[in-house]
């Protein structure tokens, strides 16, 4: 189960969450410790840089936020984010430098590395994206079973469980995700890899892969 540590998923330099993604072992054990995390850190942000919106919300005043944005809170924003017309930040989220969360992008309980683009359309619920990582336009985590059961994360033929009941995806560093496609609960993306459009992805998907659909998995070279 080593390639579904966070280490191996994420280069930490590339967030502000740095500390609590070093403080588990998987990336899924920060998922119920984001809020507290960003109240505590918004309280040290550095005034000149960040501004605070409201209650536990903290915008950086670099960052391009579009009028008809919905801003929830406990809430980061970093330098220079885009957060555009009528996103929707539901809460317990952090966008990264750099970062774009697009039109009609919902957003919740979520961490945005440096660089990610959630552009148009995505429902981003309970996931770590990574450096770099991007949705095609429709892309959704599916963040509960139907069933309401636990979230397993299915590696290696093995089902490892995570003791939680919302867990949408992990996409590690550089992951690009085709137009339209459904991350099942409990979905991790090892890094550099590339998911196809309109797919159906549940489980581990090696890093440095490309992902035609379920089952059929190639190298990339």
């Amino acid at each position: 189960m080593e390639q579904l540590l966070a280490k191996n998923l994420f280069d930490y330099s590339k967030t502000i969450a740095k500390p609590l993604l070093e403080s588990v072992e998987f990336p899924w054990e920060a998922l119920p410790k984001i809020s507290e995390f960003i109240i505590e850190l918004g309280k040290t942000l550095d005034p000149e840089v960040f501004e605070q919106k409201g209650e536990n919300i903290w915008v950086a005043k670099s960052a391009k936020i579009f009028p008809t944005a919905y801003l929830g809170g406990p809430l980061i924003i970093c330098e220079d984010a885009e957060v555009r017309h009528c996103a929707f930040i539901r809460g317990s989220a952090i966008v990264g430098k750099g970062a774009v969360v697009g039109n009609s992008t919902e957003l919740k309980n979520s961490i945005l590395f440096d660089c990610v683009q959630t552009p148009h359309y995505n429902y981003i619920g309970d996931s770590i994206l990574g450096y770099k990582a991007h949705t095609g336009a429709g892309t959704i985590t599916s963040n509960l079973k139907s069933d309401k059961s636990l979230v397993t994360v299915l590696c290696d033929g093995e089902k490892l469980d995570t003791n939680i009941k919302k867990f949408g995806a992990m996409l590690g560093d550089y992951v690009e995700v085709g137009c339209n496609s459904v991350l099942n609960p409990g979905s991790v993306i090892g890094r550099n890899t590339s998911i196809y459009p309109l797919s159906f992805v549940r489980g581990y998907v090696p890093q440095d892969s490309i992902y035609k659909r379920l089952g059929e998995v190639a190298e990339k070279v």
